[in-house]
C-alpha cells in the first residue's frame, strides 16, 4: 500500500517571492486555544485516542477516516477484552466532543492485511488518507495504530467495480429533523443533544431501505457540514433509526490559511467532485432539502457532471419548518439540468412515489408518512 501525502497544515507557507505569508488572526486565536487546551488536558491525565470513522474505496484504494483526540480515559473501554478501545459512551453528549484537545499532525499507521502504512492527521487531528489496496467488495475493517498502545478498528465500505448508482443524501433537515431557528439549530444538535433527542423525517428511513433492496450493492454516503466532532452521535441515531449504514463526510469548523471558518457549501461541493472522480462510473441520487443551499449545488454538480447524476431529491420543508430555516431556498434551477428528473416531496413517501416512477425503487410498496413520525 501507498498512502497519499500528509494533508496539508496551515502553518505559514512561502509566497511566490518566498517570504512566508503572515499567519492571520483567525489561526493564531485558534493555535492559542489549541496550546491552552492542550496544557489543561494533558494535566488531568487525559490520553490519546482514536475516534475511527466509516470510510470508502474500490478494490484498487481505500479512504481512511478518523480523528486523534485527547480524552479523559473514563470515557473509553476495551471492546470484547481486546487492547482495541471504544471512543466515548452511548451516551456522551456533543459537547464533550469538543472539549476533547485534538492531536495535530498525529503520526497514525494503517494497518491492513499485514501491511502498514503511515499517515498523518491534520491540524485539527482529523485523518483522511487515501491508501492503495487491493479488496474484495463489502465491509472490512482496518486498524488505526498511534503509538504503542493506542489502537481503534475503523470500518471501510469497498463498492464494487461495476456499480452503477449510489446514493449521496444530506443529514439535517433531510434524514433529521430539529424544529429550531437556524442560526441556533448547529450549535443545538452539536453540543446539547444526543442522539435519542433527534427526530427522523418522516418515511426517510424506509425509503432509504427500499432504495437499497432495490439496488443492493448500491453504497449510501451522508453529505453534512456538520462538524467531525459530532460523527459518532450521527452514526448512533443513523443506526437508531434504522438508516442505511455508510460513510459520513463532515468538516471541520476551524478556520484555514485564508478564511475565519470553513464555508460548507464549498465542503459539499467538494466532496461531489471528489466522488465523481473516484466512482466516474457511478450516476449518484442526490438527496436534500430546500432550506439550504441543496438545491443550488446539486444543479451546478449535475450541470457539470450529467453522466454522474441520476436524479435530485429534494424534500420541502413544512411552512414551519422553512420559516425556522430561514426561508425556502429560491436558487436551484432544475431547468439547467435536462435529462435528470428532480423530484419535491415533504416526506419519505411522497419521494418513494416518485423514485418508484423513475424506477429507483420497486413500485407497489406504499409508505405510511406516520410509521416513522
Amino acid at each position: 500500500m501507498s498512502s497519499s501525502p500528509a494533508p496539508e497544515d496551515h502553518a505559514p507557507q512561502p509566497s511566490e517571492d518566498g517570504v512566508k505569508e503572515r499567519t492571520h488572526l483567525g489561526l493564531m486565536i485558534d493555535d492559542a486555544w489549541h496550546s491552552f487546551q492542550t496544557r489543561v488536558a494533558l494535566k488531568r491525565g487525559r490520553i490519546e485516542t482514536i475516534i475511527p470513522y466509516t470510510g470508502y474505496g474500490s478494490s484498487s484504494w481505500i479512504r481512511v477516516l478518523g480523528r486523534v483526540v485527547l480524552s479523559d480515559p473514563r470515557d473509553i473501554k476495551p471492546i470484547a477484552d481486546r487492547e482495541v478501545m471504544k471512543p466515548f459512551k452511548e451516551g456522551l453528549r456533543g459537547w464533550r466532543n469538543f472539549t476533547s484537545a485534538p492531536v495535530r499532525n498525529a503520526k497514525v499507521t494503517v494497518e491492513l492485511d499485514g501491511t502498514s502504512t503511515v499517515v498523518h492527521a491534520d491540524r485539527g487531528g482529523v485523518i483522511d488518507a487515501h491508501i492503495e489496496a487491493d479488496l474484495t467488495p463489502g465491509w472490512h475493517t482496518v486498524r488505526l495504530r498511534s503509538g504503542d498502545s493506542v489502537v481503534a478498528d475503523a470500518p471501510i465500505r469497498i463498492v464494487e467495480d461495476g456499480v452503477s448508482f449510489g446514493v449521496v443524501s444530506d443529514i439535517d433537515d433531510t434524514v433529521m429533523v430539529t424544529a429550531l431557528p437556524r442560526p441556533f439549530l448547529a450549535a443545538w444538535n452539536t453540543f446539547v443533544l444526543d442522539e435519542h433527542a433527534r427526530m427522523a423525517t418522516p418515511g426517510m428511513a424506509v425509503l432509504m431501505e427500499r432504495i437499497i433492496r432495490r439496488s443492493p450493492n448500491a453504497p449510501v454516503l451522508y453529505l453534512s457540514t456538520g462538524a467531525w466532532n459530532v460523527a459518532p452521535t450521527l452514526t448512533r441515531f443513523l443506526s437508531r433509526n434504522l438508516y442505511p449504514a455508510g460513510p459520513k463526510l463532515l468538516t471541520d469548523w476551524g478556520p484555514t490559511r485564508d478564511r475565519w471558518f470553513r464555508s460548507g457549501p464549498d465542503h459539499k461541493r467538494s466532496s461531489l467532485e471528489r466522488l465523481a472522480e473516484e466512482f466516474p462510473n457511478i450516476k449518484w441520487l442526490l438527496i436534500g432539502d430546500d432550506g439550504q443551499h441543496d438545491e443550488a449545488i446539486y444543479s451546478a454538480f449535475a450541470q457539470k457532471h450529467p453522466e454522474n447524476v441520476r436524479a435530485v431529491a429534494i424534500r420541502q420543508l413544512s411552512a414551519g419548518e422553512a420559516v425556522l430555516a430561514g426561508g425556502r431556498s429560491k436558487s436551484g434551477d432544475s431547468t439547467n439540468t435536462p435529462g435528470i428528473p428532480w423530484i419535491y416531496a415533504a416526506d419519505g413517501a411522497g419521494m418513494s412515489e416518485q423514485l418508484a416512477e423513475l424506477g429507483i425503487v420497486d413500485a407497489g410498496f406504499r409508505i405510511d408518512p406516520e410509521d416513522e413520525s
